[in-house]
């Protein structure tokens, strides 16, 4: 089974991806840290007990990986694209007791288990090989904390809770089909338009907010 983890905006620079949220939310996120084997830095913002949003973009001090970056942080020119045209938050991690099952399963749409660190925080994360998005972000990507589980318990509460979480897709019924195989415990909404888009309306301090 998957159970929603996070939720990703990426960004083309990690400046532009927190003012995006700050201008949707009325918050702005902590930072995070870096992530070595992606050359890439985070900003994160607590959504509960076991949930946090985070913004992600290539750090532009680090070495570049030897391998593609996730989320598609390879191809910089896409992700303006879809920065310029409202795509931003792209899409959301789900965690999984059995990251080799699941990927085993599903190989071809979630990749292979890499090792991925922040800081003294260490997990396992399903790769593509080209490290884009799974199903251009209608499915999520699969990854397994380990013993030291999600780390929103030890973010700064900011007061901002996931109220909901709607996909737009050409093809709700496929993207449905997809989630199930999956084994996706309380899967998003979705509705037909088009995409695939995300939107999450989230509770803050100044009342229910919309970050797409």
């Amino acid at each position: 089974m998957l159970t929603l983890d996070h939720l990703v905006v990426v960004a083309p620079d990690l400046a532009e991806g927190v003012a995006h949220v700050r201008d949707c939310l009325g918050l702005t996120m902590p930072e995070g840290g870096h992530h070595r084997e992606m050359g890439t830095r985070n900003h994160l913002l607590r959504l509960g007990d076991a949930l946090f949003l985070e913004v992600i973009a290539v750090d532009p001090e680090a070495p570049a990986p030897s391998r593609p970056r996730w989320f598609g942080l390879s191809d910089p020119a896409r992700v303006r694209a879809d920065w310029d045209a409202g795509r931003r938050l792209r899409g959301f991690v789900a965690r999984t007791d059995d990251l080799d099952g699941v990927l085993a399963a599903h190989p071809d749409l979630l990749g292979q288990a890499a090792t991925m660190t922040r800081g003294a925080l260490s997990w396992r994360f399903g790769l593509r090989p080209d490290g884009a998005w799974p199903a251009d972000g209608a499915a999520p990507c699969a990854m397994a904390w380990g013993q030291s589980g999600n780390p929103a318990r030890t973010m700064p509460d900011l007061g901002a809770r996931l109220e909901a979480l709607v996909l737009t897709h050409p093809d709700p019924d496929a993207a449905r089909q997809r989630h199930a195989a999956l084994g996706l415990a309380d899967p998003p909404v979705i509705v037909p338009g088009d995409g695939p888009r995300w939107t999450a309306r989230i509770t803050t301090p100044s009342g229910l907010r919309t970050l797409a």
